[in-house]
């Protein structure tokens, strides 16, 4: 990742791709299953469906729970926003309408696989990070860039753990 200079308020975003030989159902199974995500992830530590929802679907609600060693733990509350089978599923953290972030995947099928990708927008709403920036503005940059490295490599090991058990 390259420095940008960019701001919390300029909503800053990140994604990565991979390519993963298999077809798209299988990676949609995986991508889908949102209560195996804190396997592949050094943050999340555990999220679970509310309002009796088993899966997603565009309004389906879900808490996760996270640890961070700089943020130390935290729960958030988040809503499907977009869910197409096979094609991309997207939720936003906290406030629908003014999120923390924003996170979504896509599929789509490619030389006989799949292209995944995983992309994710900080703000407009507060989030953690905010906090940071609030008790050093003067660094609000660099903590930024930083968080967004964290996020990268956070989504490439993902992407890496779904690649390695859709192709098993």
């Amino acid at each position: 990742m390259e420095w940008t200079g960019a701001r919390y308020a300029d909503r800053p975003t990140v994604e990565v791709r991979t390519w993963i030989d298999a077809p798209p159902a299988t990676v949609w199974a995986l991508v889908s299953d949102i209560e195996l995500m804190p396997d592949m992830s050094a943050e999340l530590r555990s999220v679970s469906w509310l309002d009796g929802a088993t899966g997603p679907a565009v309004g389906a609600r879900f808490v996760g729970r996270s640890e961070h060693e700089a943020f130390g733990r935290w729960e958030t509350t988040s809503q499907v926003t977009e869910c197409e089978p096979e094609s991309v599923l997207a939720w936003a953290v906290q406030d629908p309408c003014a999120p923390s972030a924003i996170w979504r995947f896509r599929l789509r099928a490619e030389d006989g696989g799949t292209e995944l990708s995983q992309w994710m927008q900080l703000g407009p709403g507060r989030s953690g990070l905010s906090t940071a920036i609030d008790r050093m503005p003067d660094k609000e940059q660099k903590i930024v860039f930083v968080r967004l490295r964290e996020f990268e490599r956070s989504i490439t090991a993902t992407l890496a753990e779904i690649k390695k058990r859709a192709e098993a």
